[in-house]
């Protein structure tokens, strides 16, 4: 597959980043993508702080697609609003806040090929990781797994923010999910079409309840009963 002249897309689903999401627009758009045409759509997913504020200011400076949805609808909902504006050839996430480095987008960008169209950036592949929460770690864990036996694959991040595919594949792709049950429910819908998942390692930074983390224990629930019933009943 070649790259050089494909047009990278950049869905950022946002909700209550009044402190980072600047930060993050301005590297989305500093970082190397390899001389690819860069698109940014953001989702403000009903945020009710300063993030709505911000954005619309930084609209003056940077050329980027905002979406604002009035009421929280989770982040599975924001990026499915966010795909139905996309004009790139390839797509990725990116989260609003600094667990992830925008510095390691040229590193999937390297890695996709016709036999491997989807990447994956793990956080479990680098020997020293920082896994913040142990039970989050665990409950990841857990949830790779399950992927594992039930789809007879061997990765070791499924629930990774930095997922990088074509377009024309994900919108071949019936998206139900609402929450962070997002990420198991692309990864087995994927799995389950016979394409293969490819991983590289990625920076990660994990940050505290303090400092925004919004995932709960029962978003992992969700996520294993979105995996059982791809596998037994879809």
């Amino acid at each position: 597959m070649r790259i050089n002249d494909k047009k990278l897309s950049i869905i950022i689903p946002v909700f209550n980043e009044e402190k980072t999401i600047q930060k993050i627009i301005e590297l989305v758009f500093k970082v190397d993508i390899l001389g690819l045409e860069r698109e940014v759509i953001v989702v403000n997913d009903g945020s009710t702080d300063l993030t709505k504020k911000i954005l619309t200011n930084l609209k003056n400076d940077f050329n980027f697609v905002l979406i604002n949805l009035e009421k929280n609808q989770g982040k599975g909902m924001a990026i499915r609003k966010g795909l139905k504006y996309v004009k790139g050839d390839l797509v990725i996430i990116q989260d609003a806040d600094f667990e992830y480095d925008p510095n390691d987008y040229k590193n999937l960008l390297k890695e996709i090929s016709n036999d491997f169209p989807v990447i994956y950036g793990s956080r479990n592949i680098k020997k020293k990781r920082n896994i913040g929460y142990f039970h989050y770690y665990l409950g990841s864990k857990i949830l790779n797994i399950l992927i594992n036996i039930l789809f007879k694959t061997n990765l070791t991040d499924a629930y990774t923010c930095y997922k990088l595919f074509p377009l024309d594949l994900i919108r071949n792709i019936e998206i139900n999910s609402n929450g962070f049950e997002f990420e198991a429910e692309i990864t087995v819908k994927i799995l389950k079409m016979g394409i293969k998942i490819k991983e590289i390692p990625i920076n990660y930074y994990p940050r505290t309840f303090k400092q925004g983390k919004k995932i709960t224990i029962k978003d992992a629930l969700i996520g294993m009963i979105v995996i059982l019933e791809n596998r037994f009943i879809s």
